[in-house]
């Protein structure tokens, strides 16, 4: 996997959305942050303007995004919000210029369409906090993302929950969000899992489709060759008038016990106050024991 440089204090990242619209008062506090870390924050043409739900027309996104993608002095490209989006403009955007001179590419949620697609191309990402909430994350999620793109050497040591499956194992990581990956099957932006570390995380889903999702994973082979498994934070899951019966972890749990790798909930990821960056790409050493969890980069 190419992993771009880290960046250094001056380097210029763009702000740009992908997909929902967001105004310049809704990423003031991010603009300061990057501010305070000594780099130089770039606006792109997507913030302040709107079509519909959207951050401006698929063209218009699509047209900033590539702007941002193909200027060299641009070191990372950290997408505004989530929402919905991004699969509209994924085929139109032109990645050739980010082999040539890798650059980070950060958020998460509906930002999973390009952290998969990246993967697929053999390029570093970043799953980080964005702009849009990053006025409530917490000081470990907020130090995590400056940590990491400065370079620093990053691991994760957190309690264990009592339904994680204890076990070593090792591999890229790969993944983000469920109901993104689920959407990205079948396609080209669809990601192979052979030997690799999944992580998940969902919001605001029926517990039904939960299972629905994995079953389409297992059925697509998500999990024959697996390496482990994280789970952050499956968040304000609901439920029918008449009930599924089980909870998201109980879901999973069932989905993969019939596999042989570890699983690691309660992971700081995903649509949570302290959602911790993990650079996706990048090979990392999972142990899940009894009472801790640790993620460490090879």
């Amino acid at each position: 996997m190419l992993k771009p440089d880290f960046v250094k204090k001056g380097d210029k990242i763009a702000i740009v959305s992908t997909a929902r619209k967001i105004n310049l008062k809704e990423i003031r506090e991010a603009i300061v942050l990057l501010e305070t870390w000594g780099l130089v924050p770039v606006l792109g043409s997507t913030i302040g303007i709107e079509s519909n739900q959207f951050a401006g027309s698929d063209q218009e996104r699509v047209s900033d995004f590539q702007e941002m993608l193909d200027d060299k002095e641009i070191r990372g490209i950290w997408c505004a919000r989530g929402g919905y989006g991004t699969v509209r403009i994924i085929d139109k955007i032109d990645f050739s210029g980010i082999l040539k001179h890798p650059k980070w590419i950060i958020g998460y949620s509906d930002v999973t369409v390009l952290h998969s697609h990246l993967h697929t191309l053999g390029i570093c990402s970043l799953h980080a906090p964005m702009p849009i909430d990053i006025h409530k994350g917490t000081k470990a999620s907020i130090a995590s993302l400056r940590d990491i793109i400065f370079g620093k050497k990053n691991e994760y040591i957190l309690p264990s929950s009592k339904k994680n499956i204890q076990g070593d194992c090792k591999g890229q990581l790969v993944g983000g969000n469920l109901s993104i990956l689920y959407s990205l099957c079948g396609s080209t932006s669809s990601i192979d899992t052979t030997g690799k570390i999944l992580c998940i995380e969902d919001l605001d889903e029926y517990l039904y489709h939960i299972d629905r999702m994995l079953q389409n994973f297992k059925r697509n082979g998500y999990f024959d060759n697996l390496s482990g498994l994280i789970v952050g934070g499956m968040t304000k899951m609901h439920d029918n008038n008449i009930s599924f019966g089980k909870k998201a972890k109980r879901i999973i749990l069932d989905i993969v016990q019939e596999y042989d790798f570890p699983v690691a909930f309660k992971f700081p990821m995903g649509h949570i106050e302290d959602n911790r960056t993990l650079i996706m790409g990048a090979e990392v050493f999972l142990q899940v024991h009894k009472n801790q969890v640790t993620l460490e980069y090879i």
